[in-house]
């Protein structure tokens, strides 16, 4: 999966002459902004997103009954060596695919914080590092991690085998199952294992939030935008895209340019500061299932973005840029769930501390308390119901119920 530029340069760069920082809002919420602001507003918009670009090295990922698979196989306990962990227990579609800690526990604690899954087929990598470059890649690679669900892709496959209706439905998808003692064979139907809960995760994308209603209200040039966000809710998304420069990685529909910075977060007491991206291009280029590999189902294959990915020195430290879009809720922040609250990371940024490792990219803000407040408010705005059908926000009710019949 390859995705395209979702916004201007021109307006990134634009939004930091904006003026009224900090403002209220007034009776006539249209004309407080300009044609160059709503624009810029535009371009953060969820109705600018563009359709989700196919997936051209996952052959079932838009089909249906490997949706429905991929459902089932995401919330099974039986994918675990200790049978009581699934995708699900880090990824709870309640806490909008987190688990509200500051890194993973499954089988054993993780090296980091756990991400949303929600929105992520619009990357081009996953993991903070980024050390997968598609959905499906990255969705075998905790099956065999000890501290996931510590189990291996041959014993994987063999409850896909074993189950009647998982193996009726990945023989209806993928054709006979492998020879369990071919190596080979295994390493295909664990890929598309991952390729069928990356079809299931094509679907969780973020719904509409009130902050997009606003810009919508603005767009059309109705008064009634001044409903949607109160004054210090439009305060700070004045700060947002101006004097916060938050606009700089968070852009886009999704409020992720899907890059890697270093921001200056500091590591827990006692443990080593985390290399980020200068391990995970490292990690991702050696990966059997990435792009380039044998398993990719593209005839023709487009991976340039593994192929010409940033490397270097300035990687030092790096972490993907995540979402903003549900924010509120995904407590705690940061690649290891360093920071608590909301509150703690603009105070982060406001302060920009130095890196312990690399370079700290982001420079102080000095924003006062208040404005501080405004910002909060504002990223509140930003969430919303996830846009997917209330069946795949909870665990089938069983395993026959999961897939389809013919």
């Amino acid at each position: 999966m390859r995705t395209k530029p979702r916004f201007l340069a021109f307006l990134v760069v634009a939004s930091f002459s904006i003026a009224s920082i900090g403002g209220a809002a007034d009776s006539d919420p249209v004309a407080d902004w300009n044609d160059e602001e709503i624009e810029l507003l535009r371009s953060l918009w969820l109705g600018s997103l563009e359709p989700l670009p196919p997936d051209n090295s996952n052959a079932v990922a838009n089909n249906q009954a490997a949706a429905r698979f991929g459902h089932a196989l995401f919330f099974d306990v039986r994918l675990s060596g200790t049978g009581d962990v699934s995708c699900a227990t880090c990824h709870q579609p309640a806490r909008r695919f987190t688990d509200g800690l500051p890194k993973g526990v499954a089988i054993g604690v993780s090296k980091r914080n756990t991400p949303s899954i929600v929105g992520t087929a619009y990357s081009p990598w996953q993991y903070w590092d980024g050390r997968r470059d598609s959905q499906w890649s990255q969705a075998v690679s905790p099956l065999e991690d000890p501290n996931e669900h510590g189990t291996s892709r041959r014993d994987v496959v063999k409850v896909v085998v074993a189950d009647d209706l998982y193996r009726a439905t990945y023989e209806q998808l993928f054709g006979h199952p492998p020879d369990l003692s071919a190596d080979e064979g295994v390493d295909r139907a664990f890929a598309n294992v991952g390729m069928a809960i990356a079809a299931y995760e094509r679907l969780l994308m973020p719904g509409p939030s009130r902050f997009d209603d606003f810009v919508a209200a603005l767009i059309d040039a109705e008064q009634t935008a001044f409903n949607k966000l109160n004054a210090d809710e439009v305060a700070g998304l004045r700060l947002f895209i101006g004097d916060a420069q938050c606009i700089r990685c968070h852009n886009g529909p999704l409020l992720t340019n899907n890059e890697f910075h270093n921001t200056g977060v500091l590591p827990f007491p006692g443990e080593p500061p985390d290399k980020g991206r200068v391990d995970g291009i490292r990690l991702v280029r050696a990966d059997p299932y990435n792009c380039l590999g044998q398993f990719n189902d593209a005839a023709e294959r487009s991976c340039d973005e593994l192929v010409f990915a940033r490397t270097g020195a300035g990687l030092i430290g790096a972490v993907r840029t995540p979402s903003l879009r549900n924010i509120g809720g995904t407590e705690p922040f940061m690649h290891k769930g360093q920071l608590a609250t909301l509150r703690e990371v603009l105070e982060h940024y406001n302060e920009a501390p130095l890196a312990v490792i690399g370079h700290n990219e982001a420079e102080p803000l000095g924003l006062g308390d208040e404005q501080l407040e405004q910002l909060e408010a504002f990223l509140l705005t930003l969430n919303a119901p996830i846009a997917a059908d209330k069946e795949w926000l909870r665990a089938p009710e069983t395993t026959a119920a999961a897939l389809p019949r013919n």
